[in-house]
């Protein structure tokens, strides 16, 4: 009984792949049309994308054409081809308006470009692109069933622009270069000031300008030991048991010691 099953699973499979061969070199986009939609409602993404792909520019303004694009779009969803799926659905979205299918493929047209984001510490011209294709969709469609997670790939994308950014700013501290970094804190603190990551960029500020001031020449040390002082305080201010309060604290008697200096 085993190997009768399995003689026949493998007749239907060859059965199946023939069909699909066929399909594939087949003139008639009916015949096409009839196995892309076979394989996709299969599961089958990537052979159904060969046939919808030699077909798509003939079934343009046919009755058919809807559900064809929607698979075409689904299909390179599905396969992971985020760059042609968020064009795909776009496309359909501008194609098909009044179709129940237009609020779907508007946000996994947008979702679709959020996939291309990559990690924090490359360039994030894709995951831009990405907050602005969801904030297109949640200005469009303020009432959606996505609306949620719309809002939660934002939130996501726009932590991982301002870790970019934070990291950027510490690079400056890690290298030494302080002056920078007291730029660059400043810039990312003000505009991202409800950032997860205040407490370390305030922190960083501190001791890039404590670190500037201490080891300043005598005519601008006093200057950049008071901006010093006030970075402490503007860390404190934030959160009075920060985790570097030790640290801090310690940094800043050295300020107050080297002050000292300019007191008598």
């Amino acid at each position: 009984m085993k190997k009768l099953v399995s003689l026949l699973f493998l007749v239907l499979f060859f059965s199946s792949c023939n069909e699909y061969q066929k399909a594939l070199k087949n003139e008639d986009i009916g015949v096409k049309y009839d196995m892309g939609t076979k394989l996709y409602e299969e599961g089958k993404y990537s052979k159904a994308i060969r046939l919808f792909e030699q077909i798509a520019t003939s079934y343009r303004g046919k009755p058919q054409a809807q559900k064809l694009f929607y698979m075409f779009s689904q299909s390179y969803y599905k396969t992971n081809q985020f760059y042609l799926a968020g064009y795909q659905f776009e496309s359909f979205v501008s194609s098909y308006p009044k179709s129940e299918k237009v609020e779907e493929a508007a946000f996994l047209g947008a979702k679709s470009y959020s996939k291309l984001s990559p990690v924090y510490s490359l360039d994030q011209t894709d995951t831009y692109k990405g907050i602005e294709k969801l904030q297109n969709f949640i200005d469009t469609y303020p009432n959606s069933t996505y609306m949620a997670e719309a809002n939660e790939l934002v939130r996501k994308l726009s932590q991982k622009i301002e870790k970019k950014v934070y990291e950027n700013a510490k690079g400056y501290n890690t290298i030494s270069d302080y002056k920078s970094a007291l730029v660059a804190f400043d810039l990312f603190i003000n505009d991202y000031p409800g950032t997860p990551y205040k407490e370390d960029a305030l922190f960083y500020k501190f001791d890039s300008a404590y670190k500037l001031g201490i080891n300043s020449v005598s005519d601008k040390m006093e200057e950049r030991l008071l901006v010093a002082k006030k970075a402490y305080a503007s860390l404190i201010d934030f959160k009075a048991d920060t985790k570097y309060k030790k640290e801090a604290d310690e940094m800043l008697a050295r300020v107050e010691q080297d002050l000292q200096k300019f007191t008598k």
